[in-house]
Protein backbone atom coordinates (compact mmCIF):
# COMPACT_ATOMS: atom_id res chain seq x y z
CA UNK A 1 0.00 0.00 0.00
CA UNK A 2 1.33 3.15 -1.17
CA UNK A 3 2.21 5.97 1.67
CA UNK A 4 -0.62 8.87 2.66
CA UNK A 5 0.09 12.10 3.68
CA UNK A 6 -1.08 11.22 7.31
CA UNK A 7 2.16 8.53 7.19
CA UNK A 8 4.30 11.12 6.18
CA UNK A 9 3.11 13.75 8.73
CA UNK A 10 3.47 10.73 11.61
CA UNK A 11 7.51 9.78 10.89
CA UNK A 12 7.91 13.61 10.40
CA UNK A 13 6.47 14.42 13.84
CA UNK A 14 4.32 17.31 12.36
CA UNK A 15 0.75 18.23 11.20
CA UNK A 16 -0.97 16.88 8.16
CA UNK A 17 -1.39 20.53 7.27
CA UNK A 18 2.52 21.70 7.62
CA UNK A 19 2.82 18.63 4.77
CA UNK A 20 0.41 20.14 2.80
CA UNK A 21 2.17 23.66 3.20
CA UNK A 22 5.37 21.60 2.30
CA UNK A 23 4.60 20.70 -0.98
CA UNK A 24 1.74 23.48 -1.87
CA UNK A 25 3.15 26.43 -0.14
CA UNK A 26 6.61 26.04 1.29
CA UNK A 27 7.06 29.50 1.66
CA UNK A 28 4.94 29.16 4.88
CA UNK A 29 7.33 26.38 6.71
CA UNK A 30 10.37 27.20 8.16
CA UNK A 31 13.56 24.84 6.70
CA UNK A 32 13.99 22.55 9.10
CA UNK A 33 10.66 21.61 9.02
CA UNK A 34 10.53 21.47 5.70
CA UNK A 35 13.78 19.36 5.64
CA UNK A 36 11.97 16.86 8.24
CA UNK A 37 8.93 16.41 5.85
CA UNK A 38 11.08 16.34 2.85
CA UNK A 39 13.25 13.34 4.33
CA UNK A 40 10.24 11.42 5.63
CA UNK A 41 8.54 11.62 1.95
CA UNK A 42 11.83 10.13 0.66
CA UNK A 43 11.88 7.39 3.29
CA UNK A 44 8.35 6.32 2.64
CA UNK A 45 8.47 6.81 -1.38
CA UNK A 46 5.17 9.17 -0.75
CA UNK A 47 4.01 9.93 -4.13
CA UNK A 48 1.47 12.64 -4.28
CA UNK A 49 -2.08 11.95 -5.80
CA UNK A 50 -2.80 15.21 -7.96
CA UNK A 51 -5.68 13.77 -9.74
CA UNK A 52 -7.28 13.23 -6.28
CA UNK A 53 -6.41 16.76 -5.14
CA UNK A 54 -8.00 18.37 -8.44
CA UNK A 55 -11.18 15.54 -7.97
CA UNK A 56 -11.63 17.38 -4.23
CA UNK A 57 -11.35 20.89 -5.68
CA UNK A 58 -13.34 20.26 -8.40
CA UNK A 59 -10.91 21.12 -11.03
CA UNK A 60 -8.53 19.41 -13.41
CA UNK A 61 -5.71 20.64 -15.33
CA UNK A 62 -6.68 18.13 -18.11
CA UNK A 63 -8.89 18.88 -21.21
CA UNK A 64 -10.86 15.79 -22.74
CA UNK A 65 -11.01 15.22 -26.32
CA UNK A 66 -13.46 13.00 -27.93
CA UNK A 67 -13.24 12.26 -32.35
CA UNK A 68 -14.95 9.92 -34.60
CA UNK A 69 -11.70 8.33 -35.90
CA UNK A 70 -7.96 8.96 -34.75
CA UNK A 71 -6.61 6.75 -37.31
CA UNK A 72 -8.02 9.03 -39.49
CA UNK A 73 -4.89 11.61 -40.12
CA UNK A 74 -7.25 14.65 -40.17
CA UNK A 75 -8.33 13.62 -36.24
CA UNK A 76 -5.28 13.25 -35.81
CA UNK A 77 -3.81 16.84 -36.88
CA UNK A 78 -6.76 18.32 -34.79
CA UNK A 79 -5.69 16.75 -31.91
CA UNK A 80 -2.02 18.06 -32.14
CA UNK A 81 -3.44 21.70 -32.39
CA UNK A 82 -5.76 21.24 -29.48
CA UNK A 83 -2.40 19.64 -27.30
CA UNK A 84 -0.04 22.52 -28.86
CA UNK A 85 -2.76 24.64 -27.56
CA UNK A 86 -3.77 22.88 -24.33
CA UNK A 87 -0.45 23.01 -23.03
CA UNK A 88 0.81 26.27 -23.66
CA UNK A 89 -1.53 27.33 -21.23
CA UNK A 90 -0.68 25.02 -18.61
CA UNK A 91 -2.94 22.01 -19.70
CA UNK A 92 -3.12 18.38 -20.60
CA UNK A 93 -5.26 16.73 -23.40
CA UNK A 94 -6.93 13.39 -22.94
CA UNK A 95 -7.79 11.67 -26.14
CA UNK A 96 -11.40 9.66 -26.89
CA UNK A 97 -11.96 7.94 -29.88
CA UNK A 98 -15.06 7.19 -30.37
CA UNK A 99 -15.05 4.99 -33.59
CA UNK A 100 -18.19 6.29 -34.84
CA UNK A 101 -20.18 4.81 -31.94
CA UNK A 102 -22.16 5.93 -29.84
CA UNK A 103 -21.63 3.70 -26.86
CA UNK A 104 -17.95 4.61 -26.90
CA UNK A 105 -18.63 8.21 -27.00
CA UNK A 106 -21.01 8.19 -24.24
CA UNK A 107 -18.57 5.84 -22.02
CA UNK A 108 -16.09 8.73 -22.92
CA UNK A 109 -18.21 11.27 -21.74
CA UNK A 110 -19.37 10.01 -18.34
CA UNK A 111 -15.27 9.03 -17.51
CA UNK A 112 -14.67 12.45 -18.52
CA UNK A 113 -17.57 13.89 -15.90
CA UNK A 114 -16.18 11.78 -13.53
CA UNK A 115 -12.82 13.20 -13.80
CA UNK A 116 -14.25 16.69 -13.73
CA UNK A 117 -12.03 17.54 -16.62
CA UNK A 118 -11.90 21.13 -17.18
CA UNK A 119 -13.88 20.69 -20.34
CA UNK A 120 -14.72 18.28 -23.24
CA UNK A 121 -13.82 19.07 -26.74
CA UNK A 122 -15.79 16.62 -29.20
CA UNK A 123 -16.63 16.19 -32.84
CA UNK A 124 -19.48 14.02 -32.27
CA UNK A 125 -21.11 11.18 -34.18
CA UNK A 126 -24.74 12.10 -33.29
CA UNK A 127 -27.14 14.19 -31.53
CA UNK A 128 -24.79 14.98 -28.07
CA UNK A 129 -26.26 18.30 -27.34
CA UNK A 130 -28.60 16.69 -24.71
CA UNK A 131 -25.65 14.97 -22.76
CA UNK A 132 -23.63 18.09 -23.02
CA UNK A 133 -26.23 19.98 -21.08
CA UNK A 134 -25.93 17.85 -18.41
CA UNK A 135 -21.93 18.40 -18.37
CA UNK A 136 -22.55 22.19 -18.65
CA UNK A 137 -25.00 22.04 -15.49
CA UNK A 138 -22.10 20.03 -13.80
CA UNK A 139 -20.38 23.11 -14.06
CA UNK A 140 -18.22 21.31 -17.46
CA UNK A 141 -18.05 23.21 -20.67
CA UNK A 142 -17.77 22.05 -23.97
CA UNK A 143 -16.87 23.27 -27.58
CA UNK A 144 -17.94 21.44 -30.77
CA UNK A 145 -15.00 20.51 -33.11
CA UNK A 146 -15.79 20.19 -36.93
CA UNK A 147 -19.57 20.70 -36.49
CA UNK A 148 -21.31 23.02 -35.35
CA UNK A 149 -24.14 23.77 -32.49
CA UNK A 150 -27.74 22.87 -34.02
CA UNK A 151 -29.28 24.60 -30.84
CA UNK A 152 -26.70 27.51 -31.46
CA UNK A 153 -26.58 26.78 -26.82
CA UNK A 154 -23.19 25.55 -27.38
CA UNK A 155 -19.89 26.84 -28.78
CA UNK A 156 -17.96 25.33 -32.15
CA UNK A 157 -15.41 25.94 -34.28
CA UNK A 158 -15.70 24.17 -37.53
CA UNK A 159 -15.40 24.42 -41.61
CA UNK A 160 -18.01 25.39 -44.33
CA UNK A 161 -18.39 22.15 -45.39
CA UNK A 162 -21.05 23.27 -48.15
CA UNK A 163 -18.53 25.65 -49.25
CA UNK A 164 -16.11 23.16 -49.69
CA UNK A 165 -18.45 20.55 -51.35
CA UNK A 166 -18.58 23.45 -54.07
CA UNK A 167 -15.16 24.37 -54.40
CA UNK A 168 -14.84 20.68 -55.44
CA UNK A 169 -17.75 20.64 -57.60
CA UNK A 170 -16.99 23.72 -59.35
CA UNK A 171 -13.41 22.33 -60.46
CA UNK A 172 -14.64 18.99 -61.26
CA UNK A 173 -17.38 20.88 -63.78
CA UNK A 174 -14.82 23.21 -64.77
CA UNK A 175 -12.68 20.54 -66.28
CA UNK A 176 -15.30 18.90 -68.41
CA UNK A 177 -16.65 16.22 -65.77
CA UNK A 178 -19.94 15.47 -66.31
CA UNK A 179 -20.75 11.93 -64.21
CA UNK A 180 -19.81 12.82 -60.69
CA UNK A 181 -20.28 10.09 -58.14
CA UNK A 182 -20.45 11.12 -54.75
CA UNK A 183 -18.43 8.72 -52.28
CA UNK A 184 -19.42 9.00 -48.57
CA UNK A 185 -19.99 7.30 -45.27
CA UNK A 186 -23.60 7.54 -43.60
CA UNK A 187 -25.14 10.74 -44.32
CA UNK A 188 -26.10 10.98 -40.97
CA UNK A 189 -22.70 12.26 -40.46
CA UNK A 190 -23.12 16.35 -40.46
CA UNK A 191 -19.73 17.41 -42.92
CA UNK A 192 -20.85 14.50 -45.13
CA UNK A 193 -24.40 15.81 -45.59
CA UNK A 194 -22.58 18.95 -46.03
CA UNK A 195 -20.18 18.27 -48.83
CA UNK A 196 -23.00 16.40 -51.05
CA UNK A 197 -25.06 19.65 -50.82
CA UNK A 198 -22.21 21.61 -51.60
CA UNK A 199 -21.79 19.38 -54.91
CA UNK A 200 -25.35 19.38 -55.58
CA UNK A 201 -25.43 23.40 -55.52
CA UNK A 202 -23.19 23.52 -58.31
CA UNK A 203 -24.61 20.46 -60.15
CA UNK A 204 -28.75 20.88 -59.97
CA UNK A 205 -28.77 23.29 -62.48
CA UNK A 206 -26.70 21.64 -64.90
CA UNK A 207 -28.52 20.08 -67.44
CA UNK A 208 -25.83 17.76 -68.64
CA UNK A 209 -24.07 17.02 -65.16
CA UNK A 210 -25.17 13.89 -63.19
CA UNK A 211 -24.45 13.02 -59.58
CA UNK A 212 -24.36 9.57 -58.31
CA UNK A 213 -24.46 9.04 -54.49
CA UNK A 214 -22.85 6.39 -53.38
CA UNK A 215 -22.16 6.21 -49.46
CA UNK A 216 -20.57 3.31 -47.76
CA UNK A 217 -20.67 2.07 -43.81
CA UNK A 218 -18.37 4.67 -42.69
CA UNK A 219 -15.15 6.32 -44.19
CA UNK A 220 -11.90 4.45 -44.38
CA UNK A 221 -9.31 3.28 -46.69
CA UNK A 222 -11.13 0.00 -46.67
CA UNK A 223 -14.39 1.29 -47.45
CA UNK A 224 -13.27 3.64 -50.22
CA UNK A 225 -11.55 0.69 -52.10
CA UNK A 226 -14.62 -1.13 -52.04
CA UNK A 227 -16.75 1.25 -53.62
CA UNK A 228 -13.67 2.07 -55.91
CA UNK A 229 -14.09 -1.75 -57.09
CA UNK A 230 -17.69 -1.25 -57.18
CA UNK A 231 -16.87 1.26 -60.01
CA UNK A 232 -14.08 -0.34 -61.95
CA UNK A 233 -15.90 -3.53 -62.30
CA UNK A 234 -19.18 -1.72 -64.52
CA UNK A 235 -19.34 -1.32 -68.02
CA UNK A 236 -17.18 1.75 -69.46
CA UNK A 237 -20.41 3.10 -70.49
CA UNK A 238 -21.81 3.06 -66.88
CA UNK A 239 -18.66 4.36 -65.08
CA UNK A 240 -18.54 8.09 -63.95
CA UNK A 241 -15.62 10.07 -65.12
CA UNK A 242 -15.35 11.96 -61.65
CA UNK A 243 -15.64 11.06 -58.05
CA UNK A 244 -15.67 13.27 -55.00
CA UNK A 245 -15.11 11.20 -51.46
CA UNK A 246 -16.39 12.80 -48.75
CA UNK A 247 -12.55 12.45 -47.14
CA UNK A 248 -9.55 11.47 -48.36
CA UNK A 249 -9.63 7.99 -47.10
CA UNK A 250 -12.48 7.51 -48.78
CA UNK A 251 -10.56 9.11 -52.19
CA UNK A 252 -6.92 6.94 -51.43
CA UNK A 253 -9.38 4.07 -51.25
CA UNK A 254 -10.96 4.43 -55.03
CA UNK A 255 -7.76 5.91 -56.32
CA UNK A 256 -6.25 2.46 -54.78
CA UNK A 257 -9.00 -0.11 -56.12
CA UNK A 258 -8.71 1.87 -59.57
CA UNK A 259 -5.33 1.91 -60.14
CA UNK A 260 -4.64 -2.34 -59.36
CA UNK A 261 -7.56 -2.75 -61.80
CA UNK A 262 -5.58 -0.62 -64.31
CA UNK A 263 -8.33 -0.22 -66.89
CA UNK A 264 -9.37 3.68 -65.67
CA UNK A 265 -6.64 6.17 -65.81
CA UNK A 266 -6.35 8.46 -63.04
CA UNK A 267 -7.05 11.73 -64.23
CA UNK A 268 -7.77 10.75 -68.32
CA UNK A 269 -10.61 8.73 -67.00
CA UNK A 270 -11.64 9.49 -64.37
CA UNK A 271 -10.79 12.62 -62.06
CA UNK A 272 -10.64 12.37 -58.00
CA UNK A 273 -11.00 15.33 -56.08
CA UNK A 274 -11.00 13.99 -51.57
CA UNK A 275 -11.54 16.25 -48.75
CA UNK A 276 -9.05 16.94 -45.74
CA UNK A 277 -5.61 17.40 -47.32
CA UNK A 278 -3.85 15.08 -45.24
CA UNK A 279 -0.19 14.18 -45.79
CA UNK A 280 -0.63 11.21 -47.33
CA UNK A 281 -3.06 13.19 -50.53
CA UNK A 282 0.22 14.91 -51.68
CA UNK A 283 2.26 11.46 -51.60
CA UNK A 284 0.12 9.37 -53.20
CA UNK A 285 0.62 7.03 -56.20
CA UNK A 286 -0.91 10.15 -58.57
CA UNK A 287 -1.33 12.93 -55.97
CA UNK A 288 -4.42 13.78 -55.00
CA UNK A 289 -6.53 16.83 -55.17
CA UNK A 290 -8.22 17.98 -52.33
CA UNK A 291 -10.34 19.95 -50.61
CA UNK A 292 -8.36 21.41 -47.33
CA UNK A 293 -9.14 22.25 -43.88
CA UNK A 294 -6.80 23.93 -41.35
CA UNK A 295 -6.91 20.89 -38.81
CA UNK A 296 -4.78 21.64 -36.31
CA UNK A 297 -5.79 25.37 -36.39
CA UNK A 298 -9.52 23.74 -35.70
CA UNK A 299 -8.22 22.07 -32.43
CA UNK A 300 -6.12 24.86 -31.29
CA UNK A 301 -8.84 27.21 -31.70
CA UNK A 302 -11.13 24.85 -29.76
CA UNK A 303 -9.24 24.81 -26.86
CA UNK A 304 -8.84 28.59 -26.48
CA UNK A 305 -12.47 28.91 -27.07
CA UNK A 306 -13.33 26.35 -24.22
CA UNK A 307 -11.10 28.23 -21.75
CA UNK A 308 -12.46 31.64 -22.62
CA UNK A 309 -15.68 30.06 -21.77
CA UNK A 310 -14.23 28.80 -18.82
CA UNK A 311 -13.32 32.42 -17.35
CA UNK A 312 -16.27 34.34 -18.27
CA UNK A 313 -19.09 31.33 -17.15
CA UNK A 314 -20.73 28.38 -19.11
CA UNK A 315 -23.32 28.57 -21.69
CA UNK A 316 -22.07 31.62 -23.66
CA UNK A 317 -22.30 30.82 -27.21
CA UNK A 318 -20.00 31.76 -29.97
CA UNK A 319 -19.61 29.63 -33.30
CA UNK A 320 -16.49 30.41 -35.26
CA UNK A 321 -16.34 28.94 -39.06
CA UNK A 322 -13.37 28.79 -41.20
CA UNK A 323 -13.18 28.87 -45.20
CA UNK A 324 -11.87 25.92 -46.82
CA UNK A 325 -9.67 25.72 -50.17
CA UNK A 326 -9.18 23.53 -52.96
CA UNK A 327 -5.61 22.13 -53.55
CA UNK A 328 -5.40 20.97 -57.55
CA UNK A 329 -2.99 17.94 -57.97
CA UNK A 330 -2.47 15.47 -60.76
CA UNK A 331 -5.86 13.47 -59.62
CA UNK A 332 -7.75 16.10 -61.64
CA UNK A 333 -5.22 17.92 -63.85
CA UNK A 334 -2.10 16.50 -65.20
CA UNK A 335 1.02 18.05 -64.47
CA UNK A 336 -0.48 20.35 -62.01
Amino acid sequence: MSASVRDVAVLAGVSVGTVSNVLNRPERVSATTASKVLSAIDVLGFVRNDAARQLRAGSSRAIGLIVLDVRNPFFSEVAIGAESGAVEAGFAVILGNSDEKRDRESSYLDLFEEQRMRGVLITPFGDVEPRLRLLRDRGIPSVLVDRKSRSGEFRSVSVDDVAGGRLAGEHLVSIGRRRIAFLGGPLGIRQVKDRLIGLQQVTQDLDDVRVEIITGSNLSILEGRRLGESIAARIPSDRPDAIFAANDLMALGALQALFMRGEMRVPEDIAIVGYDDIDFARGAVVPLSSVRQPAALLGRTAVQMLLAEGEQGVGISREVIFTPELVVRESTVIGA
